[in-house]
């Protein structure tokens, strides 16, 4: 803790005395542009972490030990880090928690059996306003059916909001209406891509806290922690809010290292600094500026000032045949879409 902080009682820190004394010495990062990195989760995924790849990298490559190291997403959602970490090999596997059971049985039926047919459902599907209602009239009679039933409504929802009472696309991207994110050649690669390493993969429905608690001595355990952030999080997610003193004093008793992301706000600042956690500032522009945390015990693998030149976007590994880009082709600049958040 720098010195400036710690004269400062907790209970008084704002969001502004903690980030001056930060921004002296650190820069804030700047969010990766979606369409520079790729995009292997078939959600288009509210609160996605598309952006945050380079950074996950680059943590993964200074803490993780690839031969032993198992990623934990305890709030999975999209799970884009952890489908990077093992298609990238930065990781030997990984375990997606997700409390919502209908974003749980597509990573079922993908990591399952049903991954190859899943694929080609999407691919032969034409999405039309009676076709959706097809689907979403009728009671799905296995997993296949309702993983397909997710993919469909977070692809023809409003910011791919599967959550009751989402609704649905009217103009789209470009007028083009409900179809207009529906990219069945692009989603069915993705989906084939995942079950060439699903060996690598387990899915446990359930709540990330909880299994954090069952972990909590697993040192070849790491954790990209995302969690459904205060008050916007109600709006996007079945499951939309987190005790969030609870999450911080659980994190703070891992043994392995982890990786937080949150919204930035005084509340977040001022539990990262009761637990003793470091703090950096990541930027997006999603159509306005905005600022999100990372948060760690250690962030020191993250680049200081004098870095920033040639560290600010952490090269690739060497592509293989599952770290093929499937780009989506991306909403012309009219667009009110928040690319950063859907992908």
């Amino acid at each position: 803790m720098n010195t400036t902080t710690a004269l400062i009682p907790s209970k008084l820190i704002t969001k502004e005395a903690l980030s001056t004394e930060h921004t002296k010495s650190n820069y804030p990062l700047r969010a990766a542009n979606v369409s520079s990195v790729p995009q292997r989760s078939p959600f288009r995924y509210p609160g996605g972490k598309t952006w945050l790849i380079p950074q996950a990298r680059q943590w993964l490559r200074c803490v993780g030990n690839k031969e032993k190291s198992e990623l934990i997403e305890p709030f999975a959602g999209g799970a884009v880090i952890s489908l990077t970490a093992v298609m990238e090999g930065l990781v030997m596997k990984a375990t997606l928690v997700e409390l919502d059971k209908d974003i749980a049985d597509v990573w079922r039926a993908i990591l399952g059996r049903n991954g190859k047919r899943l694929a080609d459902q999407i691919r032969n599907f034409k999405v039309t306003n009676e076709s959706l209602e097809a689907i979403f009239s009728a009671e799905p009679n296995n997993l296949r059916e309702r993983a397909f039933r997710t993919i469909l409504k977070n692809r023809v929802n409003r910011n791919g909001i599967v959550a009751p009472g989402a609704g649905r696309l009217k103009r789209g991207e470009d007028n083009a209406g409900v179809a207009s994110r529906w990219y069945p050649s692009t989603l069915g690669d993705r989906i084939e891509a995942i079950v060439q390493v699903k060996s690598a993969f387990s899915v446990k429905n359930g709540d990330g806290l909880r299994y954090m608690l069952r972990r909590l001595e697993d040192e070849n355990a790491v954790y990209f922690i995302d969690p459904p952030y205060a008050k916007v999080g109600e709006r996007l997610y079945r499951y939309g809010s987190i005790n969030q003193e609870r999450l911080f004093e659980r994190v703070s008793k891992l043994q392995g290292s982890f990786l937080m992301t949150f919204n930035d706000s005084t509340e977040i600042r001022n539990l990262a600094d009761k637990y003793g956690f470091e703090v950096r500032e990541i930027l997006m522009n999603c159509g306005r500026e905005k600022t999100e945390l990372l948060i760690s015990a250690d962030l020191s693998w993250l680049p200081s000032e004098d870095e920033r030149s040639t560290h600010d976007d952490p090269k690739p590994p060497e592509q293989n045949q599952w770290s093929l880009p499937f780009l989506e082709p991306q909403p012309s600049s009219n667009s009110k879409t928040d690319l950063h958040h859907v992908m």
